[in-house]
């Protein structure tokens, strides 16, 4: 990084014309796939982005409204109606917890005997949840990807370009940096495109992974809390 740094002080000491597209029109064909390889990557990054931030968006949305009408249901004891609600707000993590949580608890009532009900719903919410994190994570992993690998990815674009630039030096039997500074400068180019891509597909990553886990916490509580309504319902009964 110190030498690539180096030497782009080098060539800007130099001068000439640094026009990005004049730069770009003038790269070989590999330069030229690294770049396309690169702009596939953003593009794809950006937009696991968009639809990560629209999914937990509206998931944090349907989440306030879910709980604030389910929590009367629950009152009451009216299972089917609280189910009906998490159907209606299917983008909340909480209500998928929750409604598959209520599903299992209704069914092992009519199939199993009463210390089994409390297990059989246990299991249910600790699927759901599982699930729902598989939901939620899905395109996170590829932003890490992209992250760690699209630096690499530029990085010999610009290793390939530097070595075409000096072998330049040798076909023209010219010497010293202004004779390779266009070559040089269009390699930088592709260690650019890789940087603009990796800070912020890593950058999203982490702070999509905040949320994650911020989720994971939402459903565990919501997990707990719904056992020991349940424990008190069937309490309730005997």
């Amino acid at each position: 990084m110190a030498a690539t740094l180096y030497l782009f002080s080098a060539l800007l000491l130099q001068g000439g014309n640094w026009d990005l597209r004049g730069m770009i029109h003038n790269m070989g064909t590999l330069a030229l796939t690294v770049v396309g390889i690169l702009f596939i990557l953003s593009v794809y990054s950006f937009g696991v982005m968009i639809d990560r931030a629209l999914m937990y968006s509206a998931a944090r949305k349907q989440s306030r409204i879910f709980v604030q009408q389910v929590a009367g249901a629950l009152k009451d004891g009216k299972l089917d109606e609280a189910i009906a609600i998490a159907e209606r707000n299917k983008k909340s993590h909480i209500a998928k917890v929750v409604a598959t949580g209520l599903s299992e608890f209704q069914s092992a009532s009519q199939q199993v005997s009463d210390s089994d009900v409390i297990d059989a719903a246990k299991r249910g919410l600790e699927r759901s949840v599982a699930i729902v994190h598989a939901e939620m994570k899905r395109g996170l992993s590829a932003l890490a990807t992209i992250g760690s690998t699209a630096p690499f990815v530029g990085l010999f674009g610009t290793v390939v370009g530097i070595l075409n630039a000096f072998k330049g030096i040798e076909t023209q039997k010219a010497t010293g940096l202004s004779a390779v500074a266009g070559g040089i400068a269009e390699a930088l180019v592709t260690t650019a495109f890789g940087l603009l891509v990796a800070v912020p597909a890593v950058w999203a990553y982490n702070y999509f992974t905040n949320k994650v886990e911020a989720f994971d916490v939402e459903m565990d509580n919501s997990s707990m809390e719904l056992i020991n309504y349940f424990i008190l319902r069937r309490g309730a009964k005997k």
